[in-house]
């Protein structure tokens, strides 16, 4: 106790506080709404130099659990990124200095770069706008498509030169014993565990197989091509299809993330929860206490009992196929595990970050490189080599360093001696421009993958290589690198890929494309609404729908996989994410507007995807200021 009161009495000296013009209150109304506040009138002893200080801490509460940007006014513009508030409480939020004055750093991919999980609150700091804090004006908060006229409130604003630390300042936990949020009521939530059962029972009675013009691997019956007893990829008048290995035209619908995990932080969190799972339901071997319980495997002991495990996966089996989905991608089950029916899955392989990587890109020139991408390669596909429902393996996941080569290149030089370093000071010599830097990322890229495509092919000829999800639509000299893969992959958040974008790729690579990820959300139930959002479970089911037909509809398309089976904790994941993106909620109830959608669209693709009928042309609303028939910008933060 005596070390926390100093603690906290170092931290009070070292804050210069605002209270005179507080508290202050916005509404965000409309398509975007924001609100500006002078440094000056929320205290005029606030500096407007904060060099020296570390930390804004505010105090707020903010009414939605939508996201809203924090921008600080400069001479130089505004500086913004993106907060995740839980909803209904009163926080205190540290949010650290330095992500407004410098850009982000080294991570292994684009959400391990960009969100930054915190105590009481999370940050997406994906901008290019950064800079000093030398001249301070002014404090802003901006909402796109705000849902419901959400309110924020601030009674404290404050400067600080040492982290103070994030609070929730409410007495009510954040997370009932079923992992719901409390400062939230909605329809199907649980208030008792025979709440739970009921509905649980309900679903299990309503629950029905999809009609049978589906073979085993979820391919179309009525079709007959070349069975080669594995996946592969074909192009049928001007079309192009996965192949089941039984011969049978193929398009996969997908889902990541199909498991029975769903971890959240809990060390130094604990008086977040009413309760905390037991120990043995840790998410992972790796993630143990200290990386929390899962609500979600909680409940599935509920549901199924001790023996949880393999009811689980007999139950999910029947659901994908109720529902019409036919893959399970990647972070699911491995489905080789599974009895029959068995459901065709992708393989996510990892180990090719041999040594320290930069920004997810090893040193390539190291003596053992190929050695190891080898040994990674024969050890992750040994068990998989044979497997006819395994769909293709994907090498990579969303690098994170196209746009920012010159940022790599600094990196590397500033980093420890490596090969790779070596050959980047003498290409770069005395002629060290932005051009020759790209050049040089690229090359190294080039021989990334060619390494890695030889290996992958030499240890498991039999399945397809599905390249690496790219995030979001990268640049022609990145994308013409990945013509070594059978299949283009690429993740894309939005209402739907526009038809230019998916025909340039389609140029460009050659290749049959696969939508690796895309989601969208709602704002509420304690969720942030995801990269995409809209303004209710009805237009979120619309919206799946409008992006699988759409690009269904395209002839390069072979499938759409959503991201992901189950929402993410309200307290948040590793990174602190915490999005309402699942078919089934935390208590592991469906959605049933989203199964509704799904079985509707996904009895249409076939003809879709042939030409023989239109996709449905109605794009989701984000929010009330949204009108029906147009497709709202992006609102959600690049990952």
């Amino acid at each position: 106790m005596k070390r926390t009161l100093i603690l906290i009495l170092a931290s009070v000296l070292a804050v210069v506080a605002a209270h005179a013009a507080l508290p202050v209150q916005t509404t965000f109304t409309g398509a975007k709404s924001e609100r500006t506040w002078p440094l000056k009138e929320l205290n005029a002893d606030l500096p407007a130099d904060w060099t020296g200080y570390e930390f804004l801490v505010l105090e707020f509460r903010a009414s939605s659990s939508q996201r809203f940007d924090l921008g600080l006014e400069t001479p130089k513009g505004r500086f913004a990124k993106r907060i995740g508030p839980f909803a209904g409480v009163w926080v205190r939020a540290a949010i650290p200095l330095r992500y407004y004055r410098q850009p982000a750093g080294d991570g292994i991919d684009m959400a391990a770069t960009y969100n930054q999980p915190r105590n009481s609150y999370w940050i997406n700091i994906h901008s290019s706008a950064y800079g000093p804090l030398t001249n301070v004006t002014g404090i802003t908060v901006a909402m796109d498509h705000p849902v419901g006229g959400p309110t924020l409130e601030i009674r404290s604003v404050a400067l600080a030169k040492t982290d103070p630390g994030d609070a929730v300042l409410e007495g009510k936990p954040l997370i009932d014993e079923f992992g719901q949020y409390t400062y939230a009521e909605w329809p199907g939530k649980a208030h008792s565990i025979d709440d739970l059962k009921q509905a649980w029972a309900a679903e299990e009675v309503a629950l029905k197989t999809a009609s049978s013009d589906r073979c085993r691997y979820g391919g179309f019956l009525k079709t007959q091509a070349k069975a080669t007893g594995f996946f592969r990829v074909e192009q049928r008048d001007g079309r192009w299809w996965f192949v089941c290995p039984d011969g049978h035209r193929f398009y996969s619908t997908g889902l990541n993330g199909v498991g029975t995990g769903a971890g959240t932080r809990v060390q130094g969190r604990e008086d977040l929860f009413a309760a905390l799972p037991p120990a043995n339901l840790a998410p992972s071997a790796r993630g143990g206490r200290s990386f929390g319980g899962s609500f979600y495997t909680w409940n599935l002991q509920r549901r199924f009992g001790d023996d949880w495990r393999p009811k689980w996966a007999e139950f999910t089996t029947q659901r994908l196929a109720a529902w019409g989905f036919n893959t399970v991608h990647n972070w699911g089950v491995p489905s080789r595990t599974q009895a029959e029916p068995r459901v065709p899955y992708a393989l996510m392989m990892r180990g090719w970050q041999t040594g320290r990587s930069i920004m997810g890109l090893p040193d390539v020139y190291a003596e053992d490189f190929a050695r190891r991408v080898d040994e990674a390669a024969a050890s992750q596909l040994g068990p998989h080599r044979d497997d006819p429902y395994m769909l293709g393996y994907f090498i990579g996941n969303e690098p994170p360093w196209p746009g920012r080569e010159s940022q790599l290149c600094d990196a590397i030089l500033a980093g420890p001696p490596s090969e790779m370093q070596k050959r980047l000071m003498a290409y770069v010599g005395d002629k060290d421009t932005p051009a020759r830097r790209k050049a040089f990322v690229l090359a190294a890229f080039q021989h990334y993958l060619d390494t890695i495509n030889a290996a992958v092919r030499k240890h498991d000829p039999n399945h397809l290589n599905l390249g690496i999800r790219f995030g979001g639509q990268p640049h022609e000299d990145v994308t013409k690198a990945a013509r070594g893969f059978d299949v283009f992959s690429v993740n894309i958040y939005r209402t739907a890929p526009d038809r230019a974008t998916l025909d340039r790729l389609s140029a460009l690579v050659q290749r049959p494309i696969l939508i690796g990820e895309f989601h969208i959300g709602v704002p509420g139930r304690g969720l942030a609404p995801g990269l995409v959002q809209a303004m209710n479970q009805e237009e979120r089911a619309a919206g799946y729908r409008y992006y699988v037909e759409q690009c269904a509809a395209h002839p390069a398309l072979i499938g759409t996989h959503w991201f992901q089976w189950l929402d993410q904790p309200a307290t948040g994941r590793n990174d602190g994410e915490n999005y309402n993106i699942g078919f089934i909620d935390v208590a592991d109830q469906p959605y049933p507007e989203m199964v509704a959608a799904a079985k509707l669209t996904h009895g249409r693709l076939f003809d879709i995807h042939s030409g023989k009928t239109q996709p449905v042309d109605r794009p989701p609303r984000a929010s009330e200021a949204n009108p029906a028939g147009v497709a709202a910008p992006k609102v959600g933060p690049v990952k």
